[in-house]
């Protein structure tokens, strides 16, 4: 038996390693600061002066992994179209990935900053078109490249495997389910964990957002087609009016959300379009109605797209239209998934974060909008705990200026979108770190057997 108040060589063992592990994040900011000085500074201006369309992110992605080539990770390109998946291997132990999206948006950079982009680009439907990183892609890239230089450097903390993932298309909603349909885990295996972060623009720079809900909403495309019947304008009576029908079906809608989803679930349905007509007199046979809807889980999502066809084809009875003329719902295969943070993991690295960065370093404001991601790809099927976290990326200095009045803080894909680049990739990097070392400890030695 083991004297009263004499630790085990484990026990030992375990406070060695949490000392170590406090010493290496107390450094670590200096360390990263010194790296963006160095280093990702200007490499977040290239990225930013170079960004490409969603699928077309050749330079990008090239760029991006020299850059994790050039750390000491094994490369792969091409994953799911332009996708780059880069593995560090580092002993026994799990699999954590983390993922930043690469592409930028058909929008003309109105900044006037001194690197603003003045890239082109031919667009999908064959049109040359300005190109910006309106949302701040530029920042996770760059933040990326810091956490693998970070995390080669620091072998002997961790133990596992890093995948660290550069995604595309992630604005067109069709990158991460392009890399899993090129057989992503099972090329470079499942990882245990996963993590991904979103720069924003209405966080203060210096503060994380970590809720153990969801993050990012299930998004759905709907197109519903009002069948009518054409005639005069100015004899009604002998047609069915699709102008008319589709208003109806437009008005029904708004009550699917309040009358259909218990009163405490959030739920959106906009009718963003709607077409029908060509000319004032002439009453149109098609009305054609384009929705998008937000939902948090798929029993919520299941509601409002029952309730959207219940209210279209049943307004489309009260109209007189018989079984073969009633409104088409038809809801398209590009929807996404919530993106849905589990929260035993969760609150396990907002401890962590806490411990390393402050207790203040939250930023725990009610999310106000229902935006949505596609990393729910990466995790929904097959399971894979994971947390979505947010970087603040405007100055409080610029939040109080709109508040007096003045200048407001451009929204995401705003021509006039910008991001202070220091304080964002730098935390980016220090919380992701700070994740990893935590969800890959090192490896337990051998115990000596008599």
């Amino acid at each position: 038996m083991r004297p009263t108040g004499v630790k085990s060589p484990w026990m030992v063992l375990a406070g060695v390693v949490l000392c170590a592990q406090a010493v290496a994040a107390d450094g670590l900011a200096a360390e990263v600061q010194a790296d963006y000085d160095a280093y990702l500074g200007e490499l977040f201006v290239h990225f930013h002066r170079h960004p490409e369309l969603s699928m077309m992110e050749t330079e990008t992605a090239a760029r991006l992994a020299r850059e994790l080539r050039a750390a000491g990770f094994e490369v792969t390109e091409g994953v799911g179209g332009t996708g780059v998946v880069a593995l560090l291997a580092n002993g026994p132990g799990p699999t954590v990935m983390m993922r930043a999206d690469m592409d930028g948006l058909p929008v003309e950079e109105k900044t006037g900053l001194p690197y603003a982009s003045q890239a082109k680009q031919v667009d999908w439907d064959g049109h040359e078109v300005a190109v910006m990183h309106a949302c701040g892609h530029d920042v996770h890239i760059t933040s990326l490249v810091g956490t693998a230089r970070a995390m080669a450097a620091r072998r002997d903390q961790w133990s596992g495997t890093l995948m660290l993932i550069g995604q595309p298309a992630e604005e067109r909603v069709g990158g991460a389910k392009g890399m899993m349909a090129d057989d992503l885990w099972q090329r470079f295996g499942q990882p245990d964990f996963a993590l991904a972060f979103h720069v924003s623009s209405v966080v203060p720079t210096g503060m994380l957002v970590a809720d153990p809900g969801s993050p990012y909403s299930g998004a759905d495309t709907v197109d519903i087609i009002v069948h009518g019947v054409g005639a005069h304008g100015a004899a009604p009576h002998k047609g069915v009016d699709p102008v008319v029908l589709g208003s109806e079906i437009v008005l029904a809608l708004q009550t699917v959300v309040s009358r259909s989803l218990p009163p405490r679930e959030p739920g959106v349905i906009t009718v963003g379009s709607f077409h029908a007509g060509t000319k004032h007199n002439i009453i149109s046979d098609r009305a054609h109605l384009q929705l998008t809807v937000r939902s948090e889980d798929p029993e919520s999502r299941q509601i409002l797209l029952d309730g959207i066809r219940r209210v279209a084809v049943n307004m489309g009875r009260v109209a007189g239209l018989p079984d073969d003329k009633l409104p088409e719902v038809i809801v398209s295969s590009e929807g996404v998934p919530p993106t849905t943070n589990d929260a035993a993991l969760t609150n396990r690295l907002r401890a962590v974060w806490a411990q390393r960065l402050g207790p203040d370093v939250f930023y725990d404001k009610k999310r106000l909008a229902m935006g949505a991601e596609d990393f729910g790809f990466f995790t929904a099927e097959p399971y894979i705990p994971s947390t979505y976290f947010a970087v603040g990326g405007t100055p409080q200095a610029d939040f109080d200026r709109e508040a007096a009045g003045g200048e407001p803080v451009p929204s995401h894909h705003s021509p006039l979108f910008k991001i202070s680049p220091q304080p964002a990739v730098t935390l980016g990097v220090e919380a992701t770190v700070i994740a990893l070392l935590e969800l890959l400890p090192p490896a337990a030695p051998a115990v000596a057997r008599d």
